[in-house]
This record gives structure tokens, sequence and C-alpha cells, in this order.
């Protein structure tokens, strides 16, 4: 089942937290089921595969993106974080990851939707312990709450990224633009 995610963030972390989108208006949920969960954790490269979960893991892993993305917001304001956040990403982390496997075919692995959170889990601890924190961005689209890395030259990336709402926002300020525009004089 390919959903089509997006993946602009710069970490799988960043980019589980944005899998609720658009958090200030529409709420739009990617994790409606244990399919669409697991679909995101193999589109992510994160694993190959994902044993059959249950509603159980979705509810999991969105208390785990939510975690993140409090956590995420909170290190990248400057602000303290909040204490229940910690103990939910801490515990996720602490589960086993799954290992990959070195097959005939190349690297393999396979993971339980538990080992697959817990890659997730582990990805935010680095990030949020590591030296691209100065890097972290909300997209500048006010309907985006997505967070990414802003690796770019000079570090003036505004969006998260161009085909999902770079080119919205600009395409949109250019029809402002001509609309304003007084008509030319013939």
């Amino acid at each position: 089942m390919n959903l089509d995610h997006v993946f602009v963030c710069g970490n799988p972390a960043l980019d589980f937290a944005a899998t609720l989108r658009a958090r200030r208006s529409l709420r739009f949920e990617m994790f409606v089921s244990p399919e669409r969960l697991n679909a995101w954790y193999v589109e992510s490269g994160l694993v190959d595969a994902v044993s059959p979960g249950q509603e159980g893991d979705v509810a999991q892993a969105k208390a785990v993106r939510e975690a993140v993305y409090l956590l995420v917001t909170a290190r990248r304001l400057g602000e303290e974080y909040d204490g229940t956040a910690l103990t939910v990403l801490n515990d996720a982390a602490r589960e086993l990851p799954a290992v990959p496997r070195l097959t005939p075919a190349g690297r393999w692995t396979q993971a339980t939707p538990g080992e697959a959170l817990s890659m997730v889990a582990r990805h935010a601890v680095e990030l949020l312990g590591g030296p691209d924190v100065p890097l972290l961005k909300e997209c500048g689209n006010p309907e985006c709450t997505r967070t990414y890395i802003d690796r770019s030259r000079g570090t003036r990336r505004q969006w998260c990224g161009m085909e999902s709402c770079g080119n919205k926002i600009k395409a949109a300020a250019y029809r402002a633009r001509r609309k304003a525009a007084p008509a030319p004089a013939n």
C-alpha cells in the first residue's frame, strides 16, 4: 500500500510528527489504521516490512508522535520540555529497535510495530540531543505545521518543501501581486 507520504523534514522523527497535518486548522490525520501506520514505517525507509499491527499500536504511535511534536516545538522555541512528553518518548526509545539483517539481496529489516516505533523515538532523541537543533524551523506556510531541518545555504529556507508548500505560497503571492497591480494604461 503506497500512500505517498511526504518526507521533506530531514529526519524521520520530524516526518513522523508531521503525519498530523494542518494542526492549527483542518487537522488531517494520516494514521487512521494499523495498515496506514505500517505503510509509513516502510515508506520512510526505516524498515522493509512490518508485521501486522493492532489499533493499540496506532494509539501508541499517535502518543509518541504528539510527544515528539511537543518536544521539538519546545526545543525550537527554547522552552522547557513537557515532563509527560519526555516520559512517552523515552519509554518508546527504551524498547528494542528492529535489527537489520544482511541477505544476498542486501539489507533487510523486518520489524514489529513496537520495534519500528522505537526506531522513530531513537531518531527523535538523537535529533533533540544533537547538533541539528539550531537548524530546526517551522514551515512558513501558515497552514502547515511541519518542522524541518534547514541545511540550506545561509539557513534561509522558508518552507518544509517547495512541492508541498513553497510553490503554493509563491503562486498565491504572485496572484495577489497581479490582482493588486494597476491595470496597464492603453
